[in-house]
């Protein structure tokens, strides 16, 4: 997996230099933008890779969690470099299309049929995968989308050459930095609510509350907190009230429940704690009363 990353990662980011040069060189703000997008390629196969190697760093003394959680700092990082390009590359369209210059139409067309084969060829790598990994499926349907903007650019390239009309290249420069941004905010949304340690946006808290509530013996559930370790991996803790029927007493009963919510929930890391009643949520319980799992 390190080797495909690296071959994406290099050869998207040499693309991006070829396609910006050749963007300014064919005056063109529709590739322009689409070397911008092909940034964006770059940043987020370059924060996939870091967060699968951040997963393998083993916890510290003073870092108990490990460095989980620099890769939701890398998605905010993220997110804001590209929303300053795409400012950027709005204000090139806007002043294009208030003064509209030539565009050498062929050169566009070009170096767009490169981008599908770069974008393309890098997604394939990913593809297989993708089917099992959250982190792997974003950098393929990343990759896989940009070769549809280039095919986008290819089509403006061909309307440009055939009518001559100029004012299709910053109109498809902007329609692009539109694509960027909404997948921007999204991106800018969820780093921001990860970081506040909202309910990672994948899982649905009613959900897993009907699950836990169904388990045998579980009259009640409360203190129920989800929130993401890192852009890959989940918590779940929890107060079960279980008053007849103890959860250490159920053969496997933690097994089974921590095993369920990785497989249905994608929550990686629980810790519940079984209460015989709901008087057990106040300071003054007894420890025999109280059993942390």
């Amino acid at each position: 997996m390190n080797l495909s990353f690296g071959c994406a990662v290099a050869a998207n980011l040499l693309f991006t230099v070829f396609e910006a040069v050749l963007a300014f060189k064919a005056g063109s703000v529709g590739l322009l933008a689409d070397a911008g997008h092909n940034l964006s390629d770059v940043l987020g196969l370059v924060l996939a890779w870091f967060a699968s190697y951040l997963v393998t760093r083993k916890a510290g003394e003073r870092f108990s969690y490990g460095y989980r959680r620099t890769t939701i700092l890398a998605a905010l990082i993220n997110a804001v470099v590209l929303v300053v390009a795409s400012l950027y590359i709005a204000y090139q369209s806007f002043e294009k299309m208030l003064q509209p210059a030539e565009v050498n139409a062929e050169l566009v067309i070009l170096v767009a049929l490169v981008g599908i084969v770069i974008n393309g060829g890098a997604a394939l790598l990913f593809i297989k995968q993708s089917h099992h990994d959250l982190n792997i499926k974003g950098a393929f349907l990343h990759l896989a989308f940009d070769a549809l903007i280039s095919a986008g650019v290819v089509v403006s390239g061909l309307l440009i050459f055939l009518t001559g009309a100029l004012w299709i290249d910053p109109l498809v420069g902007l329609i692009i930095v539109a694509v960027i941004l909404i997948m921007t905010w999204r991106m800018l949304a969820d780093a921001l609510g990860l970081i506040l340690d909202a309910v990672p946006p994948n899982i649905d808290l009613a959900a897993v509350t009907a699950f836990l509530q169904e388990i045998p013996g579980v009259s009640a559930v409360h203190d129920l907190h989800i929130w993401a370790m890192s852009t890959q991996e989940n918590c779940l803790t929890a107060h079960l009230v279980m008053p007849e029927f103890p959860l250490w007493d159920t053969p496997n009963g933690y097994e089974t429940i921590s095993a369920t919510l990785a497989q249905q929930f994608s929550i990686h890391h629980v810790t519940l704690q079984v209460e015989r009643s709901d008087s057990c949520q106040t300071q003054d319980c007894n420890e025999e009363d109280r059993h942390g799992l």
